[in-house]
């Protein structure tokens, strides 16, 4: 009975620490050509998806702003007609989308051509309302490197046509410790996808024309 439950402890140890490995080899064999590093490459889309990240004192972090910057220069090359801003916006005192927004502004983009998406709890949910909510079909998703992968596989899972476009311009405080979280969130969405299939808050639908 001993050597029966230590074989399955370590069939269940080999597992857990070769599925997230798996989970991350397949959503980036599912990216390779996907993923454009200037911006002449990328076919006229309607909208670049740009996914939130850390604000403090009303202030973008570092990686947020860089994926507003890199939006907005698509934006300005022609390569989509509106920026889609998605974040966390669950508590009163913290607003991704709206910082994103004001950043977006001081880099010249018109009101008219940012909307906000204050629901885009996960990468899961932006890729869900964008289809649902916002009624986009083809998009460029742009965030950092370690993430595109799965946002363009969420994303392509949904039924988008999504492309990405890396956010990178600088070194990055923490990234290993972003290298090691996304594992888990990587094998988080396979189980999202195709086991739990969360229904995100929805809304009234707000087609971007």
């Amino acid at each position: 009975m001993q050597d029966v439950l230590r074989r399955f402890f370590v069939l269940f140890l080999v597992g857990v620490l070769t599925a997230p490995l798996a989970a991350r080899g397949a959503t980036a064999l599912l990216a390779h050509g996907r993923i454009y590093t200037n911006a002449t490459q990328v076919s006229p889309r309607k909208a670049a998806i740009v996914f939130g990240a850390g604000v403090r004192n009303g202030q973008p972090s570092a990686v947020l702003y860089d994926r507003v910057a890199t939006a907005v220069a698509l934006y300005k090359a022609g390569a989509v007609d509106k920026l889609l801003m998605s974040g966390d916006n669950r508590f009163a005192s913290y607003n991704e989308p709206a910082v994103m927004r004001q950043t977006a502004l001081r880099l010249g983009v018109p009101d008219a051509d940012i909307v906000l998406d204050f629901a885009g709890r996960s990468t899961y949910e932006t890729c869900y309302r964008a289809r649902d909510v916002f009624g986009l079909h083809d998009v460029v998703l742009v965030t950092q490197r370690y993430h595109l992968d799965r946002a363009i596989f969420t994303c392509s899972a949904l039924g988008l046509d999504a492309v990405g476009y890396p956010a990178e311009r600088r070194s990055y405080r923490g990234m290993t410790w972003f290298q090691i979280r996304e594992l888990g969130a990587t094998l988080n969405a396979f189980v999202q996808l195709f086991i739990t299939r969360p229904q995100p808050v929805l809304g009234e639908r707000l087609p971007i024309e």
